[in-house]
């Protein structure tokens, strides 16, 4: 039988709906969702509140409602039943029954066709009729209305799928933390204008296997790509209006389903080769995912899934009057994790996407509302403890967005051991520092030795803090140098939308410039900021685009744009082929040095045991920074100097890497540093310089050096030892190993197609 036609083996008379024709057995409460065995497929679903529920088939278009079926059995608040002569293809709804009661948090309308929380793929789309809402729109009475029009021709429905795939020798790339390079990109924005991908698979988790697309990553040197949301989710109302689309995607109303806008097929099978093709590659996948609420909003939202299924247990309502919903994550409504069954739901569906879909990790969006008890956040939270303990979800990658806007919700270096965290005090005071803000030198040390202020407690590692200076929402790398203002105008809000601390400068000119100088400038600062990430302590993330200077034309807030601003522009220029091929070589450098990947805090305190600071601080004049130049609020330039014998692992002894020095320079203008004296250093050997990016040889500088350290660049070296000094063959060896990755970076270039020049 052909299982898209499954349906209509049902009802073949398509008689009314509501004559049972199918055969249907008790079935299990568990698994929860629609799940084929084989056999016919179990249904189960639940509801605390709820007193009825039909199960009802479409055609296989989800457009023709053939039959509705009374779940036959309640166990443990799940109604559940089997249909054996079900198949995959199956089109599915729920209609659930219960009391409308909104002043008590029920809102059961069965005349609202319910997607299954559970549905491991979605049909249709969204259409913003009126009957999508449980009350009727305009009613004297608002919410505490209720309307009785069917919603069934207007809502995305459930479909039951095949989960059989063959992996074949796919394998985990298994990334450890300390060479994790995080990559930030859409599926469809990175996409959607690649010159090698067909008009088919634009925008589509195939198009984002393409082997030009893929090998491009991979040449780069990033090891982790993070994908904006996948899971379904829709575009809001008001934005249909306005002919935008939701596109970022933090709008979910399927936590198990990927979106169907990115599927070039018709199963979620795409997905999985997607993964394959990654890991292959030796890259890993991570999602962002939107745990903390949904599609469904506040009281005046829609009823499409759980609002519909049981109101009262999914979402946290105001304790003293249930009509209204708590609001921390400012969207209109905020998941209930602290109930037990809707934890369930969430750890279900990270097991699923883990185990089942092979995914390396997780990001989660406003992860602080998943961590909120009744009484506020807390480190000892459920949700918590559900994930440090899974023997599934331990073994991959969980990093936390450790903010919302409820109160209290600035938790940054709070999550507990084992999990990630972005650290937005990173992107503020690296980008503060380089526009030349007073004051900034004490913040920088701090943030490029990983934060260990937020950070180095309960044996958590440098990887903790997850370092970027831009990400999907904001500016671009490009844009932060080009703009002083945002220009959002696109979005329709007047240019109110967007936050507009965005600590960048256009050093003299708003948008683009023919200005050869500017440019020089512009890039070299795009330079600096890639140096300061890539060779700070701490999990680096770059957002896709900004290695080669990629615009959003001053927009800073492209959630919206589903066109050529979101998108990714891959006509690039001469120059921002040299910039992806300097980012290419800083990413190979920091993984051929040891040093940068310590899994120790940096504290630049002296080991009276082994007689080394891990770390010194260095002012121009080539001594250690004194109280009065830490406190010098017009200082900008300052040298690191990490001292490969310090303590490297938890044993008490010397280490052994190359000794290195970074010197920063913040000011606009030339500032001569004097290199220092290093323990059995005969010379330092120039590894770096952003004024001169194409440099590929170590060029060799004597102790004591006046270096002229041009405005506005990073330096790194390496030192030379003497022979016999216990650093001295860590050295040699890093030597090697960096001319390895110049001679590496000039063979293997990045892998641009055509339209790209250069």
């Amino acid at each position: 039988m052909n299982i898209l036609n499954t349906a209509k083996s049902f009802a073949s008379d398509h008689g009314k709906p509501g004559v049972q024709k199918s055969r249907v057995e008790a079935g299990r409460p568990h698994p929860r969702g629609a799940n084929w065995d084989g056999r016919g497929v179990n249904f189960a679903l639940f509801s605390a509140n709820a007193t009825k529920v039909e199960l009802c088939l479409f055609d296989e278009t989800g457009t023709t409602e053939l039959e509705r079926i009374v779940l036959p059995e309640y166990t443990n608040e799940v109604f559940h039943g089997y249909l054996p002569d079900a198949r995959p293809g199956l089109v599915y709804g729920y209609r659930v029954h219960g009391p409308y009661e909104p002043a008590a948090g029920h809102r059961f309308n069965p005349n609202k066709l319910l997607l299954d929380p559970y549905a491991k793929q979605h049909v249709g789309e969204l259409t913003w009729d009126h009957a999508v809402f449980g009350y009727t729109i305009g009613h004297p009475d608002g919410d505490l209305s209720y309307d009785e029009r069917d919603s069934a021709p207007f809502v995305p429905k459930s479909q039951v799928i095949d989960p059989a795939f063959t992996w074949g020798d796919e394998r985990r790339p298994n990334v450890p933390w300390e060479r994790t390079i995080f990559y930030e990109t859409h599926v469809k924005g990175f996409t959607q204008r690649h010159p090698s991908v067909t008009d088919r698979e634009r925008g589509k988790f195939a198009g984002l296997a393409n082997h030009d697309v893929v090998k491009y990553i991979q040449s780069l040197g990033v090891t982790s790509v993070e994908l904006l949301p996948i899971h379904a989710f829709v575009d809001d109302s008001y934005l249909v209006e306005k002919g935008l689309r939701n596109f970022w995607g933090y709008n979910t109303l399927g936590f198990f389903a990927p979106d169907p806008r990115y599927m070039a097929g018709p199963f979620v099978n795409e997905f999985k080769e997607l993964v394959s093709t990654f890991h292959h590659a030796g890259l890993e996948v991570i999602l962002d995912v939107v745990y903390n609420h949904t599609a469904e909003g506040n009281e005046n939202g829609p009823t499409l899934s759980f609002k519909g299924i049981d109101n009262a247990s999914y979402y946290r309502l105001m304790p003293d009057n249930k009509r209204y919903y708590i609001n921390d994550t400012g969207t209109g409504n905020t998941v209930n994790t602290s109930h037990p069954r809707v934890m369930q739901l969430v750890t279900d569906s990270l097991r699923y996407w883990a185990g089942e879909m092979r995914v390396d990790g997780f990001r989660f969006d406003l992860a602080t509302i998943l961590a909120r008890e009744p009484h506020g956040f807390s480190e000892e939270s459920s949700f918590l403890h559900a994930c440090m303990q899974d023997p599934l979800l331990t073994q991959v990658k969980l990093i936390a967005e450790p903010w919302d806007c409820g109160p209290g919700g600035y938790q940054v270096g709070r999550f507990p051991p084992g999990w990630a965290e972005w650290n937005d005090g990173y992107r503020d005071t690296i980008r503060s520092y380089w526009r030349g803000d007073e004051g900034k030198v004490p913040a920088v040390a701090s943030k490029i030795s990983a934060s260990a202020d937020l950070f180095d407690k309960r044996g958590r590692r440098p990887w903790s803090s997850v370092n970027f200076i831009t990400a999907h929402d904001g500016f671009t790398l490009h844009d932060t140098v080009c703009y002083n203002d945002k220009h959002n105008e696109a979005n329709g809000e007047d240019n109110r939308d967007g936050h507009s601390h965005n600590l960048s400068n256009n050093y003299g000119v708003e948008g683009p410039s023919e200005d050869a100088a500017l440019t020089d400038v512009r890039f070299r600062q795009l330079r600096n900021f890639f140096t300061t990430l890539l060779f700070s302590r701490g999990t680096p993330m770059i957002l896709a685009g900004d290695e080669f200077a990629r615009t959003q034309n001053g927009n800073n807030n492209a959630y919206a744009q589903d066109n050529e601003i979101g998108w990714v522009n891959w006509d690039v220029t001469p120059d921002g082929v040299d910039l992806a091929e300097f980012v290419q070589k800083l990413i190979m450098v920091r993984q051929a040095l040891p040093m940068l990947r310590r899994g120790r805090f940096l504290h630049g305190t002296f080991d009276e045991e082994i007689g080394v600071k891990d770390v010194t601080w260095i002012s121009p004049g080539g001594g250690e920074m004194q109280d009065s130049e830490w406190n010098d609020k017009g200082a900008r330039c300052f040298g690191v100097l990490l001292d490969g014998r310090a303590q490297d692992e938890g044993i008490r002894r010397l280490g052994s890497d190359a000794t290195m020095l970074m010197v920063l320079n913040a000011h606009h203008d030339v500032v001569n540093f004097k290199l220092p004296a290093a323990p059995g250093g005969l010379r330092w050997r120039s590894v770096i310089d952003t004024n001169a990016p194409n440099r590929s040889d170590l060029v060799p500088f004597e102790l004591g050096t006046e270096y002229m350290t041009t405005g506005r660049s990073f330096l790194v070296f390496l030192l030379e030892p003497e022979d016999g000094h216990p650093t001295s063959e860590a050295s040699h060896r890093a030597f090697t190993h960096v001319s390895e990755a110049f001679d590496k970076a000039s063979s293997d270039r990045v892998h641009f197609v055509e339209p790209a020049k250069g």
